[in-house]
């Protein structure tokens, strides 16, 4: 069976959640399936991408989505009542390339990842599958809260655009699916029940526990451009961080991760080191004693958090993360609900090591038990061949 499979993004290297969730479903799905891959770009094309796609894809396709494309699909969303997001990636001579290209194709079944591409697929009169992944539009709503006033009124307005976008976009795919029943519930569809909860997995062969020297107490890694990662560590650093410092005035944070924005730059300081891109994030989760992901805002399943189980890093987060993850509290994860929460709960991971090498061991056993990316991606098969 031929699949096509259309992203907003080319899912290599692997530093953003959709890239990673896409790049995992390519290859599993790999097996089952004949994949042609068609990927909107708007930045530069890493080297190694079309090498490493290229093992699990028949056909990549990759289309540049110049400034001037991107001007002009917003100003047409402006006045059209699509979400800016939809209109930042849409415009008609690359829905004139899709065409072509499914004509050419003839695919089976098509998959599109995310509302923002789906307008080019909309009418096609084939099977298609929709990952939603997450409820962008509650995302939209609680960035909203931490954003200038301009910020915050654009967001709110998108807020509202992509919540009726959600919607209207549901009668179109055949099916759909997203990350985690949190996001299903938010979605507003009367048979919102009907989208089928496919979470993330984690690489278990590649992301697993190493002995070695631990320079940092805490770690905090993921897209430190993305607003949701930028509003949690400075919550880390700036709310609990001087709650540690009494007690352990020494403390160290590491905070990893792709293009930090000014304001995570502005963190760096004695107790807390910011290191922007690393070529392979496992030396930082192996030189780390615990994994601290207090998000306020986003929405969605946080691979860091999976990430830092399989490398048997015991893990403090917030029950808006946990609501997705559905780890058991206390068992396999701490929640913080307050400052002076998560400093108790890191300095007791910190002070006591048998509460540290059983909440690792829990961790550790949870993801290796439900987080499997070859079983999530079965499902996904399953459902396209035998359609709800």
């Amino acid at each position: 069976m031929k699949l096509f499979v259309l992203l907003s993004r080319v899912p290599y290297p692997l530093e953003k959640g959709d890239k990673l969730r896409a790049f995992n479903q390519i290859r599993c799905l790999s097996k089952y399936y004949e994949i042609h891959l068609f990927c909107l770009n708007d930045n530069d094309l890493n080297p190694q991408a079309l090498e490493v796609l290229k093992q699990y894809c028949k056909t990549v396709t990759v289309v540049r989505l110049k400034r001037i494309h991107i001007y002009i699909g917003l100003l047409r969303a402006l006045f059209s009542g699509l979400p800016f997001q939809v209109g930042f990636f849409y415009h008609p001579f690359i829905k004139k390339k899709i065409v072509e290209c499914i004509g050419l194709i003839q695919p089976d079944h098509v998959f599109c990842q995310l509302i923002r591409v789906a307008e080019y697929v909309k009418d096609i009169n084939i099977p298609k599958t929709l990952d939603y992944q997450d409820v962008f539009s509650k995302g939209a709503e609680r960035m909203s809260s931490d954003s200038s006033l301009l910020m915050n009124i654009v967001l709110k307005i998108e807020a509202r655009r992509v919540k009726k976008y959600e919607h209207y976009i549901f009668g179109f795919f055949t099916n759909k699916i997203i990350i985690s029943a949190p996001d299903r519930d938010a979605i507003d569809h009367p048979d919102n029940q009907n989208i089928q909860i496919i979470p993330n997995g984690v690489d278990t062969d590649y992301f697993s526990p190493v002995e070695t020297k631990k320079n940092y107490d805490i770690l905090f890694t993921g897209n430190m451009a993305y607003a949701p990662n930028v509003n949690g560590v400075e919550f880390l650093v700036y709310q609990i961080l001087p709650e540690l410092i009494k007690q352990r005035p020494d403390i160290k944070i590491l905070i990893a991760g792709t293009t930090p924005d000014k304001r995570v730059l502005r963190l760096n300081s004695e107790n807390v080191k910011v290191s922007g891109w690393v070529e392979d994030i496992r030396k930082c989760y192996s030189e780390s004693k615990i994994f601290v992901a207090p998000m306020q805002i986003g929405t969605g399943l946080q691979n860091k958090l999976l990430e830092a189980m399989a490398m048997k890093l015991p893990c403090v987060t917030s029950g808006l993360a946990n609501n997705a993850l559905f780890a058991t509290e206390d068992v396999e994860i701490l929640v913080g609900y307050s400052p002076d929460d998560y400093a108790r709960k890191i300095l007791t991971l910190l002070d006591d090591i048998n509460v540290y090498k059983r909440m690792a061991e829990a961790g550790y056993q949870f993801v290796l038990n439900k987080f499997n990316w070859e079983v999530q991606v079965e499902k996904l098969n399953q459902l396209m061949i035998h359609p709800s």
